[in-house]
């Protein structure tokens, strides 16, 4: 009992006091550190109560000297093997439905980014046994709809439905990460998000299969040429964070890291007007002039040429319409 005890006490506290896991950086991170800790607790308990098992087993039944006799006829003990098959049994089983729960909670389970879909969506996709009509015909969906059926982690239960407040597209490829908003037109080899807001990164390949790793996070999403899938998530510290590719990507893969800069909403749309100016320099002008401020003949004149309109008739139609 004392032996147990012991086991037990230790197992968890070096479960929860382990410090393998870098610094917590999302609202998603404490939910697998909770569920890490968990198995860590299990698995080291289990591996002292082997060991030790196995330490006191080696003293105190080791062959005495002089001792040439055989050991013990033992066969076999059925209440000992039930009790050592059920308690892994039940073990598995509980961490099964709280990992099941954590991910549901994570937005694993979220309907439009985790694959599940309808009969009738079940019947159109490729390879399925039920009878469905050609890809483009009685509304079936063309292969290049479903190649853009999304899997990963989307919203959490509280949010369904509700947008991202930040979408990125990243795309990966040897031996590179380039991020992509599109909102702003905004193109970077780092990802730039603002803190405690929901982010979706729309991921995938130009090449080879990657792996999208945020350790920080807890999160990773693997990046598939020819499929998009996403990762959605809320960060809350401020900070800057490693990005790495987890997938043996070639014969440079070790390389393929970046970073991911968290920066105060002010910050981040800052270094959005920053980058979207300085790649689209006609964005200075336009973003320099107040519409509101403008007359209808100064707001319509640079689009009187691509309509092939010249200025005498743009002119004409400004004084039938606001006579002086």
């Amino acid at each position: 009992m004392l032996f147990g005890i012991a086991i037990t006490l230790i197992s968890l506290w070096y479960g929860q006091n382990n410090g393998l896991m870098p610094a917590a950086a999302s609202a998603e991170a404490s939910s697998v550190d909770s569920l890490f800790q968990l198995m860590l607790t299990i698995s080291f308990g289990l591996t002292l109560l082997v060991q030790g098992v196995l330490v006191i087993a080696f003293f105190k039944f080791r062959r005495r000297p002089g001792d040439h006799s055989d050991g013990p006829p033992i066969h076999g003990n059925l209440s000992l093997e039930i009790l050592w098959t059920a308690i892994p049994a039940v073990t598995v089983l509980a961490v099964g439905i709280y990992s099941f729960e954590i991910y549901n909670a994570m937005g694993g389970l979220d309907p439009m980014v985790s694959g599940q879909h309808s009969m009738e969506a079940h019947a159109k996709m490729r390879g399925s046994a039920i009878a469905a009509p050609l890809p483009g015909e009685n509304g079936a969906t063309p292969p290049a709809e479903r190649s853009q059926i999304a899997l990963g982690i989307g919203a959490r239960p509280d949010e369904l439905g509700q947008n991202a407040n930040v979408v990125v597209d990243v795309s990966g490829l040897q031996y590179a990460w380039l991020f992509n908003y599109a909102d702003s037109g905004v193109i970077a080899g780092e990802l730039h998000v603002p803190v405690d807001q929901d982010v979706q990164l729309n991921i995938t390949a130009q090449d080879v299969i990657h792996a999208f790793w945020l350790p920080e996070l807890r999160l990773k999403q693997d990046a598939i040429p020819g499929m998009t899938t996403e990762l959605r998530f809320k960060t809350t510290k401020v900070g800057t964070y490693a990005v790495v590719c987890a997938e043996l990507c070639g014969g440079y893969h070790g390389a393929m890291r970046t970073q991911m800069i968290v920066q105060t909403p002010e910050d981040y749309q800052a270094w959005v007007q920053e980058n979207a100016v300085a790649q689209n320099p006609n964005l200075a002008e336009t973003l320099a002039v107040k519409p509101e401020e403008m007359s209808n003949s100064e707001f319509l004149a640079p689009y009187a040429k691509e309509m092939g309109v010249n200025e005498e008739l743009l002119a004409q139609i400004q004084t039938e319409v606001h006579p002086q």
